[in-house]
């Protein structure tokens, strides 16, 4: 795998017949995040968790029997999210334990930060969506134990969901370097058009309504 494939496949949208295979940015996600996991673990061991409710709603009793890359592959085949979700997820987890320093992902939480990121970025990012009740069959939850993480999860991201094209163009380079470390590859920019393209389309939806309005949270 290349950092130049890897680009081609999160800037592209698949067709009916593409959907059966799982994009490259699900086993690029899936190893960034068993690396964090081994790290926060031996961590964890020495400093102890964090008492916060908001932050222990997302901890299981027990050890979800599936590996990442598993879960991140069935949320692909029951949800058909795009490669762009996922990169939006990513930033949503960053985000989330950079705004909450007693928050660490690890293998106790790791499912649940993911069924919840994903659904909220793919409401970001995509025009239509399944519901709530969907997502929670795919996670293996119950729906009112997904609304209450959706809820959780978003008092803790301050309600900051924005992704700018430069911010979303940022991680992508970072998923980039976890594919290869040597660098000096010319990649495509049409995944940067995409994220300028829903930014523009948004504002010329605002564009009829009144000038009073409140600013969008960052």
């Amino acid at each position: 795998m290349s950092p130049r494939t890897l680009r081609s496949d999160l800037y592209s949208f698949t067709s009916e017949e593409e959907r059966t295979a799982p994009p490259l940015v699900i086993s690029v996600l899936a190893s960034l995040l068993e690396r964090t996991i081994s790290r926060n673990q031996r961590d964890i061991a020495r400093n102890g968790n964090s008492k916060d409710e908001r932050i222990a709603a997302f901890e299981s009793s027990s050890v979800l029997d599936m590996s990442i890359q598993s879960f991140l592959e069935r949320v692909f085949r029951y949800a058909h999210a795009e490669p762009p979700v996922y990169v939006v997820a990513y930033v949503y987890m960053d985000r989330l334990c950079q705004f909450n320093q007693g928050l660490h992902i690890v293998s106790t939480n790791v499912h649940r930060l993911l069924i919840t990121s994903i659904m909220v970025a793919s409401k970001f990012v995509e025009d239509l969506n399944y519901c709530n009740s969907y997502f929670a069959k795919i996670g293996g939850l119950s729906t009112a134990e997904l609304n209450s993480l959706e809820m959780n999860f978003l008092f803790l991201m301050g309600f900051r969901l924005n992704v700018s094209p430069s911010i979303f163009e940022s991680y992508c380079s970072h998923l980039e370097r976890e594919v290869s470390f040597g660098g000096g590859y010319q990649i495509e920019r049409c995944l940067r058009n995409y994220m300028c393209g829903v930014e523009i389309a948004s504002k010329e939806r605002k564009r009829p309504e009144s000038k009073n309005q409140f600013a969008r949270v960052l």
